[in-house]
């Protein structure tokens, strides 16, 4: 394995020697191998550890200590595959508020019964399920939730192809690597592509209307004169 001192390893990297000591501090980036008192040598693990710490930080926007929280998932070899990946969903997922809406959580639960998934009522994605039903009542969209089993096939398939790429990783490691930076990348390239989509959508839709508006609207042509 090739090791390089710790200013190759910002420049493979592209983070800056001070951001990168303070992580080695942290405890969120392992020490490197000693040469001397003031040196040290790191190798391709640090490389791959720093580049997923900088994703957390400056792409998905995590506080150090949920990195840390997340770091102690990746590196905890007692846990299952499962739980490992759980733990991480739980931590990169944006703090959704809980609510005793009654009327959403039932919505909810005959939603995942419907679907015959398992879930917990703790489970961040569901807590964040019952929230997303909630505001849409109080804001005047009760019938939002109809779309819910259409949004479910959608989510499923994204889900299969979510796990496909990282149980197709050759380590235990770069799968649960891969769930971290997927899941900050995925659901950013999710919700862009249904942008782009949607507003494909809506001008072809519009142009269809605007075009048969014109026929509609059009004036007669004069009637020649006998």
């Amino acid at each position: 394995m090739e090791h390089m001192r710790i200013a190759e390893l910002s420049r493979t990297t592209g983070v800056p020697v001070p951001t990168i000591k303070y992580y080695l501090r942290e405890g969120l980036l392992p020490a490197g191998e000693r040469t001397s008192p003031n040196q040290a040598r790191y190798g391709e693990d640090h490389e791959r550890r720093l580049r997923l710490v900088r994703a957390m930080v400056e792409v998905g926007g995590l506080p150090i200590a949920v990195v840390r929280e997340v770091l102690a998932a990746l590196d905890d070899p007692e846990k299952s595959l499962h739980k490992s990946l759980g733990t991480i969903e739980a931590a990169i997922g944006p703090a959704e508020p809980s609510t005793d809406d009654e009327v959403a959580v039932r919505q909810a639960e005959e939603f995942i019964a419907r679907q015959g998934w398992d879930h917990k009522p703790q489970a961040p994605g569901f807590q964040a399920l019952v929230s997303v039903l909630a505001t849409a009542r109080q804001i005047g969209h009760p019938g939002f939730v109809e779309l819910l089993d259409d949004y479910a096939r959608v989510g499923r398939t994204l889900a299969e192809m979510d796990l496909a790429y990282v149980l197709g990783m050759p380590s235990r490691d770069e799968v649960l690597e891969g769930v971290v930076v997927g899941s900050f990348l995925g659901d950013a390239a999710v919700a862009a592509i249904r942008r782009l989509a949607r507003r494909d959508l809506s001008a072809r839709r519009s142009a269809e209307v605007d075009s048969g508006s014109g026929a509609d609207d059009a004036a007669p042509e004069p009637r020649p004169e006998c």
